[in-house]
């Protein structure tokens, strides 16, 4: 094992949505409301710790996510109740994550994403087949070659006349 694989960790996992042309984002809002993708969304998370930047905790439409410890990486931001953890470095998040026991989720935005995809084991990728040309968040999608694809579940969604394919990475 060389030294990247030893930093990787086990039940850390990324789940997000991405558009054909890495799009994921504009103005801190989801360019997208996919029922379907909602529902996997919500049944992967569920009872699961889940990781996001500041700014994605203030986009979320209700606070905290129900039934999942919310955990908020962010330099100068604080939770305002007990509804939150919130680590001032990504390290700290990070050895919080190594002990836990159970699969945590980083659910955005695209700058934690980037931060974590060294230390992430699994990825959970609802892949949109459309461009979202006024997108001005992109996940870093050349990444994706360093995991292997493990599972794929295709529906076509009403909501968007679109293909889902929901797709599971391992490396």
């Amino acid at each position: 094992m060389d030294r990247k694989d030893e930093q990787i960790i086990d039940n850390l996992a990324i789940i997000v949505a991405i558009a054909k042309n890495g799009a994921i984002g504009k103005n801190n809002k989801l360019l997208w409301h996919i029922p379907e993708d909602l529902k996997y969304f919500k049944q992967q998370t569920l009872g699961h710790p889940v990781i996001m930047g500041w700014n994605t905790w203030l986009s979320l439409p209700k606070k905290p996510l129900p039934d999942r410890l919310n955990i908020i990486l962010s330099q100068k931001n604080s939770c305002l109740d007990n509804s939150c953890i919130v680590f001032n470095n990504l390290n700290d998040c990070l050895n919080f994550v190594r002990n836990y026991d159970k699969r945590c989720f980083i659910i955005g935005g695209a700058s934690i994403f980037k931060q974590t995809l060294p230390y992430t084991k699994k990825l959970y990728i609802t892949w949109i087949d459309k461009n979202y040309p006024d997108a001005d968040t992109f996940f870093p999608i050349d990444e994706i070659r360093n995991f292997n694809l493990i599972s794929e579940n295709i529906i076509y969604s009403e909501s968007i006349k679109t293909n889902l394919r929901f797709c599971v990475y391992s490396r």
